[in-house]
């Protein structure tokens, strides 16, 4: 193998390592925003719990 040949591969090989990092910063970013929705989501269903709810019934006829 010439020296440009393993110059050549030796490129590749680091924009490949590149491409695969921004791949997985971008797919941890969107994990962590999943994962703040999910936290919120739970928060709001948990705050609308309300343990009275449901106990007495108003009827009017």
């Amino acid at each position: 193998m010439g020296d440009m040949t393993i110059a050549a591969m030796s490129v590749d090989m680091h924009q490949a390592k590149a491409q695969q990092d921004f791949g997985i910063g971008v797919m941890k970013m969107a994990m962590d925003t999943e994962a703040a929705a999910v936290d919120e989501l739970m928060e709001d269903m948990v705050g609308s719990l309300d343990p009275a709810l449901g106990t007495n019934v108003d009827v009017t006829v």
